[in-house]
């Protein structure tokens, strides 16, 4: 059975918005108008469900708008390899925002592993810095992904080796199939904490294999390319960093070099034992660190409706 929290919530709207290259995007609204404004992106395989636990959280006291990454959940699949890469990334957090942040309003955004790299791509645009209140980088990197990646067994110690058999894990076309004991084992291994318990790892998995085997693969290349780290040191806003000890899609590694790199760095959050999925693993914890970014930037001039 779903665990309860991981179910969202009734929206209070949802936008079909278009992206510059004209791609559809899901935008999903929840909580009250006049609250602080929350924006969500997600990570690779993933979608608006993934942020259910944090959503359920945040919503009584934030508006929180959630949108599908392309090609995931609801959004439009890009029809060739043109529709992937980091500036597709950034032109559709440009666009999410200016349809929900109106002219003179900020909001927080969040993003976890993808959603976070997605942050970092946009960050030099202006249109994104001035809508911009707070970020927080959740369980996310912004290079090296395949070099520093966990996932195969330590024993297999020659680096070359590793990055290739990374790389096959990270670019495999096999279709997931459906969700069964197996799967459900492979995918706690590689992207949750061994405590996490199976109601939730089921409602993860769920969620992983919903995604098109094509668009998995078709951003698995972008990831195995991905830097963004100009991109980084670009993000101005007050940004804080949250990491699971034993997440071996993005280590800890990465969060204490973008820790180090950023210009208003907010700290680094470490959950002990949690993995890559800590939105979903420990919301409480993800949601009280976004509720902290939004009281820091309370001051600043923020968003008053989605």
């Amino acid at each position: 059975m779903i665990p309860a929290d991981c179910v969202l919530p009734d929206p209070a709207e949802v936008r079909r918005v278009r992206s510059a290259d004209g791609t559809g995007l899901n935008v999903e609204v929840y909580g009250p108008e006049g609250a602080p404004l929350v924006v969500l992106a997600h990570g690779w395989t993933c979608s608006t469900p993934f942020w259910a636990p944090v959503v359920n959280l945040l919503a009584a006291d934030h508006r929180v708008v959630a949108y599908d990454q392309r090609g995931h959940g609801r959004s439009d699949v890009p029809a060739g390899p043109a529709g992937y890469g980091t500036a597709k990334l950034a032109d559709d957090l440009e666009a999410v925002l200016a349809a929900v942040v109106p002219a003179g309003g900020r909001a927080v955004l969040a993003g976890h592993s993808m959603g976070g790299m997605t942050i970092m791509a946009a960050a030099d645009r202006g249109e994104v810095a001035a809508r911009t209140a707070g970020a927080v980088l959740i369980s996310t990197g912004p290079a090296d992904l395949v070099a520093e990646l966990l996932v195969v067994p330590a024993a297999v110690r020659a680096p070359g080796l590793r990055r290739a058999l990374h790389r096959l894990v990270l670019e495999s076309k096999l279709p997931l199939g459906p969700v069964n004991g197996v799967s459900r084992a492979l995918l706690k291994y590689a992207t949750m904490g061994p405590g996490t318990p199976a109601a939730r790892v089921d409602a993860c998995a769920r969620i992983v294999h919903a995604c098109p085997t094509a668009v998995r693969h078709g951003w698995a290349k972008v990831l195995g390319e991905l830097d963004v780290t100009a991109g980084l040191a670009k993000l101005a806003a007050p940004t804080a960093v949250v990491v699971g000890s034993r997440d071996r899609l993005t280590p800890p590694v990465h969060a204490r070099r973008m820790a180090a790199a950023l210009p208003d760095g907010r700290g680094l959050l470490e959950l002990p034992g949690v993995g890559h999925m800590s939105p979903m693993e420990r919301p409480s914890e993800v949601a009280a660190e976004i509720r902290r970014i939004v009281t820091l930037t309370a001051d600043t001039p923020r968003s008053a409706t989605a």
